[in-house]
């Protein structure tokens, strides 16, 4: 389909909670494509659907090489004590900052046929689950942090050339 634009933080549509998808059309199958053309670029470890202004519950990832998609994502296990991890946002360029994330998840969805699929791992794995799925609960990565790394984050967007 499209390589398509990543929206910037300031999009009322980054903080929209998705709905979930109840029948698979033509319309998802759009999406998803997009989602796939779109995270299959060198650096981009996933891609939520609302990154491209869309408020279907889907996201793409894009690790070790491999690129899926996955429909309806629900974090069903975390584990492990979550530990400080750099992470950057495409929706928040030129940042990084560290987030506490759980080094191990595991996220449960559907195909486009509606089979199930349960994506496990760890690792640069397990931080892309948990922060797409954030995005598609209408989260920032930036809202994780503590106080004083917050206000930092907004000292740099509110400076950056991209804001």
């Amino acid at each position: 389909m499209a390589v398509r634009d990543i929206r910037l933080f300031g999009d009322p549509v980054l903080r929209t909670v998705c709905d979930p998808i109840e029948e698979v059309d033509e319309g998802v199958r759009a999406l998803v494509q997009d989602l796939l053309d779109t995270v299959a670029f060198d650096g981009r470890a996933g891609l939520a659907s609302t990154q491209i202004g869309h408020q279907q519950r889907a996201f793409s990832l894009h690790i070790d090489g491999e690129i899926s998609y996955i429909l309806n994502p629900e974090i069903v296990a975390l584990e492990g004590d979550p530990v400080p991890t750099g992470e950057g946002c495409l929706s928040v360029p030129d940042l990084w900052f560290e987030v506490m994330r759980y080094p191990k998840a595991t996220v449960r969805g559907i195909d486009l046929d509606g089979n199930e699929i349960v994506i496990s791992g760890e690792g640069l794995l397990a931080q892309a689950l948990q922060h797409e799925c954030d995005h598609l609960d209408g989260k920032l990565y930036i809202q994780r942090l503590d106080r004083e790394a917050r206000g930092e984050a907004m000292r740099q967007i509110r400076t950056s050339s991209w804001f």
